[in-house]
């Protein structure tokens, strides 16, 4: 049996659903920022409001052919990959031809897929020696002697280290069990050129007379060693190859004046040697290389950190050494670090590293290469730069973090390029361009005026089938649109929900779902009147026994969604996430407005009157039967 009518307190459930909308409209308004546009702006995909679209062409190998079907789709799903853990809601990412990946994603100006194609390849190597790599080395004063300290006191450049990673250094992790003493960061460089130089036994006129291609260095740029030759001229040439030093001597840097008419494609073609030793090539020039220009672990390369350059050597200890990265914060310093977890054999190879590095093994570090400590340096180099360069203070066998002033993102990012792998091949940026909507303003126009001719045609029949019992319908519509239409702002700003042509027609398919409670509830009514109750105790009972079946319907349209989601991706999850909030959130609406309404309807005279009621027809029909 129904509880009494008096029982029943209808504001109660009102006032709750009150309270949802301020909490969530509070929630909307205050958390957005700029006019009342932009804060009640939710965010929209690709196909409804354009975006941008970034395309990268894949580098050619080394034998000249473009990669393989295979690599270039683990190259596609990798990307994808990065993406996503940067919270980019339904980004395309899709291979194009048989060199290109296009990725696109909603809004103009999206920045979130800036370097998602770089090889990110982690290598670490042992600073060998450092000089200047401002330029100020390539104009000196003219007095008879150059200053030692033209070369020797590193201005900053105007190619900063990498935004995601200032100044960090790398440490046993907080959380290690094994010894090892810290790698501290260094102070700023100030090492003699010339000194430098010569100390390195690594600097023999062999190591730097033939500069060699690099298999992937000069991009897309269809440049080559000869025509960079051909540039600088063979004078400027053979005297660069014929360096064992940073050059002092103002005729001998006057005579390699030419390499600073080269760009970065070009820079990247010349031998280690030749970028460490001409001063006219800057940190600058070396930061802007093409991606994977240092990506062979075998070859020593030159990377810039602060304004300052570094020859290093081979790499004992690779990005694919390391487990698992993940950002943390450090308990003690509060600090916000990236911790590396190696592999088996990685720790191996990475203690072994600290111990040559501790002890200065075969003395390869010259004198600008060691720190306060007297060790030597190792470089933790990331694609074309060095994003720290920490004295070894003792064999490190656990392990380490990257710390340095990281925030949240900056953290999470390098982690994310990390762990989601390092690419097989390395790719240049063709192009970057804002798009319009992919299906057209004209097909989304349609589909609104579709969907608004439905809705007023449910209108008019409810109107016209149920009289007063529709505007409980139209009510519930309205409300259910509202609270949806708030959540889509809020999610979109907390969780980067984007709303779709597919997310659409989950709401308009979630109508009809909408559309079915109404009729279960208001049929299960009239046949409460039809077995001889009155309008107002049939209103309880009618919605005791429809309860039921309205919560099994909708639960059934919630299971749906939600396999939906999980086995799919792209629009059709879309689609799946937009039917499964607003079934959720019709629920809301059923249990906490149409019942309470139907009970504080049933209240009044006009309910009880056929003509204006809608039960009209049930009324007569139960009236004849007594």
């Amino acid at each position: 049996m129904a509880p009494p009518q008096g029982q029943m307190r209808p504001g109660r459930q009102l006032a709750l659903l009150g309270a949802i909308f301020v909490i969530l409209a509070s929630a909307v308004w205050f958390g957005g920022k700029g006019g009342w546009q932009d804060r009640l702006a939710p965010n929209l995909g690709l196909d409804l409001v354009g975006g941008s679209r970034v395309t990268l062409l894949a580098q050619t190998g080394a034998d000249g052919k473009p990669p393989t079907a295979q690599d270039l789709e683990q190259a596609r799903r990798i990307i994808a990959e990065r993406v996503d853990a940067r919270g980019v809601s339904e980004a395309q990412v899709v291979i194009e031809g048989t060199q290109n990946i296009v990725i696109s994603v909603a809004k103009k100006g999206d920045d979130a897929i800036d370097d998602v194609g770089q090889a990110s390849q982690l290598f670490f190597r042992k600073v060998l020696s450092r000089t200047d790599g401002s330029g100020l080395a390539a104009a000196p004063q003219p007095s008879a002697s150059a200053s030692p300290s033209a070369a020797a006191s590193p201005k900053p450049s105007t190619a900063a280290s990498p935004k995601a990673t200032p100044k960090p250094s790398v440490s046993p992790s907080a959380g290690g069990t094994g010894g090892g003493a810290a790698m501290a960061p260094t102070p700023t460089p100030t090492p003699a050129a010339s000194k430098s130089a010569a100390a390195s036994p690594s600097a023999s006129p062999k190591a730097a007379a033939a500069p060699k291609p690099s298999a992937s260095a000069a991009g897309n740029k269809k440049v080559t060693v000869e025509q960079v030759q051909a540039k600088v001229g063979k004078a400027a040439w053979d005297a660069a190859a014929k360096l064992t030093a940073v050059p002092t001597d103002p005729a001998q840097i006057e005579a390699l004046a030419p390499f600073a008419t080269l760009d970065h494609y070009e820079v990247a073609l010349l031998a280690p040697k030749v970028q460490f030793y001409v001063p006219q090539v800057t940190c600058e020039q070396l930061d802007k290389r093409p991606p994977g220009s240092i990506n062979n672990p075998d070859a020593e390369a030159v990377a810039c950190e602060n304004g300052a350059k570094y020859l290093l050597d081979v790499s004992k200890v690779k990005g694919t050494d390391v487990d698992k990265a993940s950002p943390q914060i450090e308990q003690n310093t509060n600090r916000r670090v990236v911790s590396l977890d190696f592999s088996s054999d990685g720790l191996d190879k990475w203690t072994q590293l600290t111990k040559e590095s501790f002890n200065n093994e075969g003395q390869k570090c010259d004198q600008s290469a060691i720190g306060p400590e007297n060790h030597c340096l190792v470089a933790v180099v990331l694609d074309n730069k060095i994003i720290s360069a920490p004295e070894i203070q003792g064999v490190l066998g656990d392990d380490s973090v990257i710390s340095g002033d990281f925030d949240q993102k900056s953290a999470t990012d390098l982690a994310n390029n990390l762990n989601y792998g390092s690419l097989s091949m390395t790719f240049e940026q063709q192009e970057a361009q804002s798009i319009t909507p992919t299906l057209g303003g004209e097909h989304l126009k349609a589909g609104l005026l579709a969907a608004g001719i439905g809705m007023l045609l449910v209108v008019i029949y409810s109107f016209f089938y149920y009289r007063l019992l529709g505007t409980v319908i139209v009510l519930s519509l309205i409300l259910s649109a509202a609270l949806t239409f708030l959540a889509l702002v809020f999610l979109g700003r907390e969780m980067g929900f984007t709303l779709t042509l597919a997310g659409i027609a989950g709401f308009i398919v979630s109508l009809g779902v909408a559309a079915d409670s109404f009729v279960i509830y208001f049929e299960r009514l009239k046949d409460e009147i039809r077995e001889g109750r009155s309008p107002r105790s049939a209103v309880p009972r009618a919605w005791v026994r429809a309860r039921r079946t309205i919560l099994t319907a909708n639960a059934i349209s919630l299971m749906a969604a939600l396999v939906l989601y999980l086995v799919s991706s792209g629009a059709v999850a879309g689609f799946a996430f937009a039917l499964g909030l607003a079934t959720l959130l019709d629920l809301i609406v059923v249990f906490l407005f149409r019942h309470p309404i139907m009970a504080m309807f049933a209240r009044t005279d006009a309910f009880l009157s056929p003509r204006v009621s809608g039960l009209g027809r049930v009324l007569h029909e139960a009236k004849e039967a007594k």
